[in-house]
């Protein structure tokens, strides 16, 4: 039987605030029935439960189309509920019943937030504030019908009603610029208001908006002064009852809405958190903990009248990325006593996040706790790589029995926790590390027969947790913890096989472009902290963008579109694109050969000269090549766009550069002027080598392995597309070879050494157990681990299939497994917006056997090894012998 399910609107199921005039839904179809196809669809949208006069009814529309179908009926109202259903009909005639019903909920008019911000009137001392309380009460005359607070802050907050803590999510509105781009989040409180007295509070600290960022301690980036704003908004069908309290009451569609707005009127003060930084840790004094001060009936005469802080309210937009939240609780696996004598727990992951923990004790006792991701050599706490990050956690005892913390405004890099000082016997049972990280549904099974790579790839995807808070960061314990925009492209390629990423990257990438340059230009992070301090280097200052980090620009959203077939966001970011690779052409000039700027270049490389992070691939050659990559690119969204001017432009383009990197570092011999790893990659991969010259180039790679004993020597630029340049050049074997080797450097190196997580450096702990130095050397930094998207596509055998160019999405599946390395089995499994797609294989007694699993409405293209004949199929279970 046909089914219709798992409706999803804007990639969300049941989304509270809905920004787009035109919401895109997406469904997927259920059957037992093989090879099924979509044959049609028809959707109904009502702001009626039973679907009585609907807004929109598409009738029966002739598609196989199932993802990103927009909305084509009367305009949406704002603040408005929609219900949506669908039912489809397969390519053999045979219809699904209604899919049970879904909803969206559109967000506040585009630019109308009217809301004032307010802060506390009274000037704090002191390099970091205390964080801020800020309360009111309110009268309702009945039980709501319905509430939605929208919020966001000039910081970090919490919301409270009625003693509860509204939501889950943490470290609310996130980061952005907030002069841009500032997020509001939406919350149905209706459940938590009650008719009579009501009561209102948050907690504000200065997070991102103002606290310390970078190793340059930079404080106030945004503002001085952090802010609250609230728009509460509650229905009652009463409507002859008359408001009372600060709730303005008018009347809307026959039922009386009350608006509830944080003002002048609300009260001001301060509260147990003493002091929190997202850098440095938090201070919390149970001491201080005022019961009842977000209840009715709490006597806040102590409190002051809250401030107005101005500020340009048309930036507020609605939140357009995932929320983060607590993910995972790890309880500590030990207690270790080290020879000096520290007390350390062990919670066997690095992860961002923090320490949660019960404690007894004395009034005034203290739990101090600092976090670091090792042990030095001698089993020792070791922090010293957070450089200036305290990434501390204070916790001061009321003395009332068993007391429970966790932290509010801040989080930590770690796997190890010092308790630096508690009074009480430590039982491990009462502490645990929660991972937090932007909320993603996983969406990637991968196990093979070699333990050591299924290791990898949970470092790999742990690595990517623990780096997706709001933005993707490089690290997330040390003081920096920043959008870089080289980590972000170079590691898209597996965070869209490991999770969930489209509205996370849509956030990012919308970032991004607001703070694109004028000239296109893109800058190292985003948000971009760093253009205004950095380009004062010498070095740097005639340049603010980076050839492969302001790539970001365009292959982050072409990812996106191979991935889960967004045309919209393509769309959204196409002038971004377009803009980056004109920012190229005017730096390269007439010769098309970019030689000019600071570029980072193949960042920490092997190769490079002792001392320094620049790899020795010459810049002028890496920019090249990715000048040529973002043309082709920005070539390819021209197409999918139906761009055709734009797309011949670029195609035209793309061929000169090819040309000139040919002419400029290709000798009359047919070898590449530059003998380094990563050149010969980037040649490679990204098509710069003439085919008649090809066989030279894999062979002179080869060599530069061999003369490396077998290892590799490449950096940011090199390292994600390595064994892809060996594989796809007929030397499966040495792409094997390198992956698997198991001492340093290699990837398995950092496993054997304990690593849950991928390093930045390959040998950030040494094979005698030294370290890096301090002043750099991250124990969770993923770029490295760009490498699992060849090992899902080379071993497991999955990717997109772009031969027709109609896969976007995986709507059209590419099943190739290449075993090697004396791998026998593998299995892989990717959740797409169409279902699960599985593909498991193994070798017996010499004969290779694959089994394929995918879902209805896609079809597949199946390579088996060293057969050279495909084989076309559709949804259901497929199996196959060699």
């Amino acid at each position: 039987m046909l089914k219709t399910v798992d409706l999803r609107c804007e990639y969300e199921i049941n989304p509270q605030s809905v920004g787009s005039a035109k919401p895109r839904f997406g469904w997927r179809l259920e059957t037992d029935t093989p090879s099924v196809v979509q044959g049609a669809y028809r959707i109904q949208v009502a702001r009626a439960a039973d679907f009585a006069a609907p807004e929109w009814d598409s009738m029966e529309v002739r598609s196989d189309r199932s993802q990103f179908v927009e909305y084509g009926g009367k305009a949406l109202k704002p603040r408005t509920r929609y219900h949506w259903r669908v039912r489809t009909t397969d390519g053999r005639g045979e219809e699904s019943a209604w899919s049970e019903a879904s909803w969206f909920e559109t967000a506040l008019p585009a630019g109308k937030w009217s809301a004032p911000f307010i802060s506390s009137p009274v000037p704090e001392t002191g390099r970091s504030p205390r964080p801020i309380y800020l309360r009111s009460e309110f009268v309702l005359p009945g039980a709501p019908e319905s509430a939605r607070a929208y919020v966001t802050a000039l910081g970090l907050y919490e919301l409270w009603i009625n003693g509860t803590r509204v939501g889950d999510a943490v470290l609310t509105p996130g980061w952005t610029n907030y002069r841009k781009r500032l997020a509001y989040q939406t919350y149905d409180v209706g459940s938590l208001l009650k008719p009579g007295k009501n009561a209102i509070g948050a907690v504000l600290a200065e997070g991102w908006y103002a606290g310390d960022l970078t190793w340059l301690k930079l404080r106030n980036f945004y503002g001085e002064r952090t802010a609250f704003s609230l728009d509460l908004r509650v229905k009652d069908a009463r409507r002859a009852e008359r408001s009372t309290g600060r709730a303005p009451a008018r009347s809307r569609g026959g039922a009386r809405e009350r608006v509830i707005v944080a003002d002048e009127t609300w009260k001001a003060g301060t509260g147990p958190v003493r002091y929190s930084e997202l850098y440095h840790g938090e201070c919390y004094d149970a001491r201080l903990e005022e019961a009842g001060w977000c209840l009715p009936g709490f006597n806040d005469s102590a409190w002051v009248r809250a401030r107005a802080v101005a500020f340009d309210a048309s930036v507020v937009v609605p939140q357009d990325g995932p929320p983060v939240r607590r993910q995972r609780r790890f309880p500590a696996l030990e207690l270790i006593v080290t020879p000096k004598g520290e007390r350390v727990l062990d919670f066997g992951q690095n992860l961002s996040g923090w320490v949660a923990f019960k404690a007894r004790g004395r009034r005034g006792d203290r739990v101090l706790l600092r976090h670091a991701e090792i042990l030095d050599s001698d089993g020792n706490f070791y922090d010293a790589n957070m450089r200036t990050a305290r990434n501390t956690v204070e916790y001061i005892l009321k003395g009332e029995g068993e007391e429970y913390f966790e932290p509010h405004f801040t989080f930590q890099g770690f796997r190890y926790a010092l308790v630096e000082e508690y009074l009480g016997k430590i039982e491990i049972g009462d502490f645990g590390a929660w991972a937090v990280h932007s909320d993603m549904e996983s969406s990637l099974e991968f196990e093979c027969s070699h333990e050591l790579l299924n290791r990898l790839h949970h470092n790999i995807e742990w690595g990517w947790r623990g780096n997706a808070v709001d933005i993707p960061t490089d690290c997330p314990q040390r003081d920096e913890r920043l959008g870089w925009t080289g980590d972000a492209q170079a590691f898209i390629g597996t965070a869209s096989y490991l999770m969930g990423v489209g509205p996370f990257f849509r956030k990012w990438l919308r970032d991004l472009a607001s703070e694109q340059l004028p000239d296109g230009g893109v800058p190292f992070v985003i948000p971009d902290i760093l253009t205004p301090i950095i380009t004062r280097e010498p070095k740097i200052k005639e340049s603010h963008s980076s050839t492969g980090w302001g790539d970001a620009a365009t292959v982050c959203p072409w990812t996106i579109w191979e991935r889960y077939g967004d045309a919209r966001l393509l769309e959204e970011q196409y002038p971004s694109m377009r803009a980056w690779v004109e920012y190229i052409r005017a730096k390269a000039g007439n010769n098309l050969i970019w030689n000019t700027g600071f570029h980072f270049g193949d960042w920490v490389a092997l190769d490079a000269k002792e001392g320094s992070y620049f790899g020795a691939t010459p810049n002028d050659l890496t920019a090249t090549a990715y000048f040529a990559y973002s043309t082709d690119l920005v070539a390819k969204a021209a197409e999918v766009l139906g761009k055709k001017k734009d797309a011949a432009s670029y195609r035209k383009l793309h061929r000169e550069i090819v040309a000139a990197f040919r002419t400029e570092f290709i000798t009359t011999s047919g070898r590449l002027a530059a003998r380094t790893q990563t050149a010969h990659v980037l040649a490679l991969v990204l098509g710069l080598v003439p085919e008649a010259r090809r066989e030279r180039a894999v062979a002179d790679l080869a060599a530069l392995l061999a003369e490396n004993g077998g290892h590799l020597t490449t950096g940011f630029l090199g390292t994600p597309w390595i064994c892809r340049a060996l594989s796809e050049n007929g030397r499966l074997d040495l792409a094997y070879a390198l992956l698997l080797k198991e001492d340093y450097p290699s990837w398995l190196y950092q496993v054997t050494k304990g690593a849950t997580t991928v390093w930045e450096h390959w040998d950030g702990m040494k094979p005698d157990g030294s370290l890096w130095s301090a002043d750099m050397n991250s124990f969770n930094h993923y770029a490295y681990g760009a490498v699992g998207q060849w090992m899902y596509e080379t071993i497991g055998g999955l990717s997109v299939d772009t031969e027709d160019g109609a896969g976007a999405g995986f709507k059209s599946v590419l099943i190739r497994p290449q075993p090697g390395g004396g791998i026998d089995r593998c299995r892989i499994a990717y959740r797409s917006a169409y279902g699960l797609i599985r593909s498991e294989w193994k070798i017996e007694g010499g004969v290779f056997s694959l089994e394929v699993d995918l879902p209805p409405g896609t079809t597949a293209r199946i390579v088996l090894p060293d057969a050279k004949e495909t084989i076309r199929v559709g949804s259901g279970t497929h199996r196959f012998m060699l």
